[in-house]
């Protein structure tokens, strides 16, 4: 269903610390041209643990809007409460999202039939697509195999995004719920061999800075050429490392203030980019070939 390069899109904030809609709307025309197969709008990156809910569903329905159906919009509506993650994402299945990303709550550590049943509530009372997003390195739950396999068989679970960077767990993945169940990586540094070993794409960070060279990558790597992959790869490996010298989305928000692409607005209780970071965040923007 979902292939290629997913952007996980930073959200643009203003000098007000409200959403920037002008930064915004480049941001997706620049996504479009660039050839990004979908934009995952309000996820982790786009700092949506900040979001109110009202300006959280605005915000939705303002990319989609701003998308005008030239590229997917996958709204991010998880969080660490099932009525939360509930109400929000019913809210947002009245907007033309073309599916939900949902994450493991982060922090109450529950259990896998905690999170069967958390991911089953929301699978139950809302008829649109559904990705599960497992990231055990910031959630501490881990959603483990058998249980996506059990997730799998619900008829609008239709992937996941896996960020723990270990392609052996994707083809176990990929064994237990079928050649149908859409695999994304959420690992920038491991995505390129992911995809060359039976991956259907990723949802990245690295794409907000280096869109038309993550989905030249990302096309290379699904047409099975792994040597042209790799060497597509290649310029933008620092990038995958350097873009998490701090707590994600902080390093790319300020690699894409540097671009002029937004302002330099993060919210609290994030913070800008110690300036020990900033030259190493600049070369890997300049490996990229991207000018800052």
């Amino acid at each position: 269903m979902f292939k290629g390069s997913l952007v996980a899109l930073v959200t643009p904030f203003d000098e007000q610390d409200r959403i920037d809609d002008e930064a915004l709307a480049g941001l997706i025309d620049w996504h479009v041209a660039a050839g990004t197969s979908a934009i995952v709008a309000a996820g982790t990156t786009g700092e949506s643990p900040t979001l109110e809910t009202s300006e959280h569903v605005d915000y939705i329905r303002r990319c989609v809007e701003l998308a005008a159906g030239r590229i997917p919009v996958i709204a991010g509506t998880g969080s660490n409460s099932t009525a939360q993650t509930l109400h929000l994402t019913r809210e947002v299945s009245r907007l033309d999202v073309a599916g939900f990303l949902l994450v493991v709550p982060y922090y109450n550590k529950p259990p896998q039939e905690g999170l069967y049943r958390h991911f089953k509530t929301i699978a139950d009372a809302v008829d649109k697509p559904q990705l599960l997003y497992n990231v055990p390195g910031r959630t501490v739950a881990d959603l483990l195999p058998e249980t996506v396999e059990r997730l799998a068989a619900l008829p609008n679970v239709v992937g996941i995004k896996e960020a723990t960077g270990d392609i052996e767990r994707m083809k176990d993945i990929r064994r237990r719920c079928g050649e149908d169940f859409c695999l994304l990586s959420g690992d920038d540094a491991t995505a390129c061999d992911f995809m060359l070993q039976g991956g259907d794409g990723v949802i990245s960070v690295t794409a907000n800075v280096a869109p038309e060279g993550f989905a030249e990558m990302c096309r290379l790597a699904l047409s099975g050429d792994a040597e042209a992959a790799h060497q597509a790869d290649q310029p933008l490996a620092a990038l995958h490392r350097d873009l998490f010298v701090e707590a994600n989305p902080i390093p790319v928000k300020w690699a894409l203030w540097r671009m002029g692409r937004i302002g330099p607005g993060i919210r609290l209780p994030l913070t800008p980019l110690a300036e020990s970071a900033h030259d190493r965040v600049t070369a890997a923007l300049a490996q990229a070939n991207i000018r800052s």
